[in-house]
């Protein structure tokens, strides 16, 4: 039996997002951009819900937060919880390669599936995939666009316009 989802919107530098929620966390946060899924009839609106989400938002934006403190409920395998873990453990305003998470998720030879996981990660921007960039520093692949990849790492090294 699955739960109730709730969504809300937020504007944002990189485009509206939209934020999904069950009633243990937030499940889901969506760039407008590819991975913006159509709101679903039976998804139930509540801005109370995300009041929490949405401030730390405005304030990452605002570079007034680096580090969220939210409920997640995140839906993934094994594997890709392990990864998305590990992303939660990448500092503001640093980067590692696919092929160095491999190797601290212990399996260097797992670089392909890292970044199979790190594409299908739910909840961009808080637990931060964009963080992740190839071995030679190139910014590969990005579900929200290498453009807004791009604007969010130079956000979080100071280069950005503020929201």
């Amino acid at each position: 039996m699955s739960s109730a989802l709730f969504a809300s919107t937020l504007e944002s530098p990189v485009g509206d997002l939209l934020l999904l929620a069950d009633e243990f966390g937030l499940r889901a946060l969506y760039m407008e951009y590819r991975r913006y899924p159509p709101i679903a009839a039976d998804w139930q609106h509540d801005e109370a819900r995300f009041a929490r989400a949405k401030q730390q938002l405005r304030a990452y934006f605002g570079r007034e937060l680096r580090d969220f403190d939210l409920p997640l409920s995140v839906v993934g395998s094994p594997f890709q919880k392990r990864v998305w873990d590990e992303l939660l453990r990448i500092p503001y305003g640093e980067t590692v390669s696919y092929g160095s998470l491999a190797r601290t998720l212990g399996d260097a030879k797992a670089s392909r599936a890292v970044g199979l996981a790190n594409g299908r990660n739910p909840i961009s921007i808080i637990v931060p995939c964009h963080r992740v960039v190839g071995s030679t520093g190139s910014l590969t692949g990005y579900g929200g666009g290498i453009e807004r990849k791009r604007w969010l790492l130079a956000h979080e090294s100071g280069e950005a316009q503020l929201f």
